[in-house]
């Protein structure tokens, strides 16, 4: 996958993550972005691990599995903060 299209996916699963777990938490754009970059290697990861699959295409499953991802990351900054 190219730059572009990490890009575009970490920002669909960031506003997903957001959008399932709304609150008052800072961040435009890119902090939603960059939330779901992060929640795509995450999701990766963790899908890997586990035998979900991994981030590798810009599908509905690597959607997912980076919302899932920024998901856990968006639920441990809450229980941090």
């Amino acid at each position: 996958m190219g730059i572009v299209t990490w890009i575009i996916l970490g920002l669909l699963a960031g506003i997903l993550a957001k959008w399932i777990m709304p609150g008052r938490d800072g961040g435009g754009f890119i902090i939603t972005t960059l939330l779901g970059i992060a929640g795509a290697f995450v999701g990766g990861y963790v899908g890997s691990l586990f035998g979900f699959g991994s981030v590798n295409a810009f599908t509905i499953e690597s959607i997912l599995i980076a919302t899932g991802g920024a998901f856990i990351i968006l639920l441990l900054y809450r229980f941090i903060k």
